[in-house]
């Protein structure tokens, strides 16, 4: 489960290399910072048949009152009734530098890769109440991650964004994809507190 993300300028630089016609307001984070569920990311994600870029809000609505579905299961993303036609019709990558995952002691570890190259986590999205909203999608976790927690993000290859975004008959294979291995860093320091 990814409850927890953190961007940094490499990052918004691969966006930018990703994504050449890209409103300026994008660019306007600073140095780096957290992204928690509810808030305002920059997602890629299928425009007028080009991959484009913009913010989104993270979390689809839940069932009760302030609810946040952040993640789906890929492995069963496509038999559920929420996430079936955005994966099919809406899917998007979320770039980050990491990812947060706790172990049952609430520990905290940060994931990335040993390159320092930025993530690359598939995603859908979905419109409510006039809003685009979106969702990480999880799988089992590599040999990295299973050490802390069972669950992790379902992490493309740079040369596989583009397909996830545009290409529908490749989304089967990649939601059964096993992410490559990833740096930990037990005591990383958390970008911000809120």
């Amino acid at each position: 489960m990814c409850g927890r993300y953190y961007i940094d300028d490499e990052t918004m630089k691969e966006i930018e290399k990703l994504v050449r016609s890209l409103e300026k307001k994008l660019f306007v984070y600073g140095k780096g910072r957290d992204i928690y569920p509810s808030q305002e990311a920059a997602v890629l994600f299928e425009y007028q048949q080009n991959v484009s870029a913009d913010f989104m809000n993270w979390g689809f609505p839940g069932y009760g009152k302030g609810q946040l579905l952040i993640n789906s299961r890929a492995e069963s993303a496509l038999e559920k009734k929420t996430f079936r036609e955005n994966i099919l019709n809406r899917r998007c990558v979320i770039p980050a530098k990491g990812f947060y995952e706790w172990n049952i002691r609430k520990e905290k570890s940060a994931f990335f890769r040993d390159d320092g190259m930025p993530l690359f986590m598939a995603g859908c999205y979905g419109v409510f109440d006039g809003q685009r909203r979106f969702s990480i999608l999880t799988t089992t976790a590599n040999v990295s991650v299973s050490p802390v927690h069972a669950r992790m993000p379902l992490i493309l290859d740079r040369d596989e964004v583009s397909d996830w975004i545009l290409e529908g008959r490749s989304t089967r294979d990649l939601l059964h994809k096993i992410p490559a291995p990833l740096k930990r860093a037990q005591d990383y320091e958390q970008m911000s507190l809120f």
